[in-house]
This record gives structure tokens, sequence and C-alpha cells, in this order.
């Protein structure tokens, strides 16, 4: 009876050491750190390899520092011209300091999500439509700088935020639509005013040449004419200058 009871207490030390040795033992992959407390109070921060956790007395939080793609849900944004959208983004951030990131916020990743959210509508309300269809990467810059700025405390580091969508309800879509029709339209109207002015521009240059060389009308005949002749018509059109008209009337009078 004694031997049984003696490898049964042997079999449980044995799984007791056994557990202690794996829970003390950490493999701690490249791209993440162990940030150790001592009874409740930080310790060090354990970079990567094999490393000792003593369970009980010490407590190990891992921390992934590898770049982080969140999703930021849609926002209800009401523009600065009273303009209701919805806009999602995606961030990218990563955590540079274990510490902070585990001492400084109770859930890192949360926490910049909300701050994200509240971001969002708060930068895009200051823009108008136009801006917000416009002038994307201005806004990216933006976001991306005050995010920053918020989660530096944290040990968070935003690199970069990207607005994917502006959705707009179907009276808007419209509204842009016939807008973009009558700025075509404007600018067409423009160019064509523009072609006109340069035309009247050249003619009168034209003019003037003319009148300051009157060999030069002469010439301007001789060029319709060639004109007139290579086309298939049946009537014919023969300039006759005034010049000539003019001295029959005085030789009548």
């Amino acid at each position: 009876m004694i031997m049984p009871q003696f490898l049964a207490s042997y079999a449980v030390l044995l799984a007791l050491v056994v557990g202690f040795i794996i829970l003390t033992f950490k493999i701690v992959p490249e791209y993440q750190r162990l940030v150790v407390f001592f009874f409740g109070r930080f310790q060090m921060v354990k970079k990567p390899g094999l490393r000792i956790v003593v369970p009980g007395i010490q407590q190990a939080v891992r921390v992934d520092l590898r770049v982080i793609v969140m999703d930021v849900p849609s926002q209800d944004v009401i523009s600065r011209d009273n303009v209701t959208v919805r806009v999602n983004a995606v961030l990218y951030f990563r955590v540079i300091d274990p510490e902070k990131a585990i001492i400084q916020v109770e859930d890192y990743f949360n926490a910049t999500s909300q701050l994200a959210q509240t971001t969002l509508r708060s930068v895009l309300g200051q823009h108008d439509l136009d801006e917000m269809l416009t002038e994307r990467e201005k806004m990216n810059a933006d976001l991306q700088e005050i995010i920053d700025k918020q989660t530096d405390a944290w040990g968070i580091k935003v690199s970069n935020v990207e607005i994917k969508h502006v959705d707009l309800n179907e009276n808007m879509i419209r509204a842009i639509a016939r807008q973009a029709e009558a700025e075509r339209e404007r600018r067409a109207k423009v160019i064509h005013a523009e072609g006109e002015l340069q035309a009247s521009e050249k003619l009168l240059a034209a003019a003037n040449v003319i009148a300051e060389n009157p060999q030069a009308l002469q010439l301007r005949y001789l060029q319709t004419m060639s004109d007139i002749s290579s086309q298939n018509g049946s009537t014919v059109i023969f300039p006759l200058p005034i010049d000539l008209l003019y001295a029959f009337v005085q030789k009548k009078e």
C-alpha cells in the first residue's frame, strides 16, 4: 500500500514541476514584446526569445508590434454646408512603446478606434461637401496628424489614414450631376467666347494690313478666285475692285 501511494505522490509532484516549467518559460516571437509586472508593479519589457516569467510572482502581457489595419465604421457627418453624408475610413497604426500601451490606456485598440470615429466626424464636419469629394489627400493628412498626436501618450504611432467612401443620398447625387452639367456648359460658352474674341482680333489685324497695303487685297482676290475654280459649282463670283468702278464714275461725271 505504501508503494502505490508513493508513486501517486511522485506523479503529482512531477506534474506540478512540469506545469511550473511550462508556465515559467515563454517563447516570444520577433514581432511581440512581453510587458512584465512584479507583484503588480512594472518591471521590464522583455525582448524576443525564450524568456522566464515566474508564475504567481510575475505577470506578463503580450504586445504585438506589427502594423494594425483598422476599419473605421461608417459615420454620419454633417458638412459645413449642412449636407448629411456617410463616411468610412481605414486606419493604419502600430505600437511603438509597449509599456505605455499597457499602462496608460486600458484597451489601446478600442481606444484608438473610438478616437478615430470621433475625429473623423469632427474634422469632416469643418469642410464643405465639395472639399470632401475633391480634397481627400488634405483631409487624410489632417486626420492622421490629429489622431497621431493624441495617441502618442499611449505609445501608438498612426502612420496613415485613408477615407474610403463618401456616400450621398439620391437627391444629392442628382444635384451634383446637374451642377457638373451646368459647369460644363459654362466652360463651353467661355471657350466659344474666347474663340470669337481671338478670331475678331485676327480679322482686325488682317484688315489693318490690307488697309496699309492695297496690293494685299488684290492677292486676296486672286486666292479667292483660285478657291472657287477648284470647286464643282455652276455659279462663279468674280470680285470687282471698288477703285475700278470709282474710275468709271469719275469719267462719266
